[in-house]
């Protein structure tokens, strides 16, 4: 089993990597929390995160610009495009 992601001495749990990774690969649709960081909307991730995401909300920066495509997070449109393009793939 993966251990998570760690960018800094910041991790992403295990879990919700898997998530993460089944957003970009498969396009399933993330959760609240998840959607929130891949809207780049920190109000709503904020909001959202449990006490290990909001302590390790830094990891999921560092992943997204270091190891997410381009066009796969960045904003409510971003997102939605990119799970109609993954939709449509399948």
């Amino acid at each position: 089993m993966s251990t998570g992601y760690t960018f800094r001495n910041y991790t992403i749990p295990p879990h919700m990597l898997a998530s993460l990774e089944a957003y970009i690969e498969q396009g399933h649709p993330p959760g609240g929390f998840l959607r929130a960081v891949l809207e780049n909307d920190l109000m709503g991730a904020l909001g959202k995160a449990d006490e290990a995401n909001l302590t390790n909300l830094p990891a999921y920066a560092g992943y997204l610009y270091n190891e997410a495509p381009a066009g796969s997070y960045g904003s409510k449109e971003a997102v939605d495009q990119w799970l109609l393009k993954k939709q449509e793939a399948a």
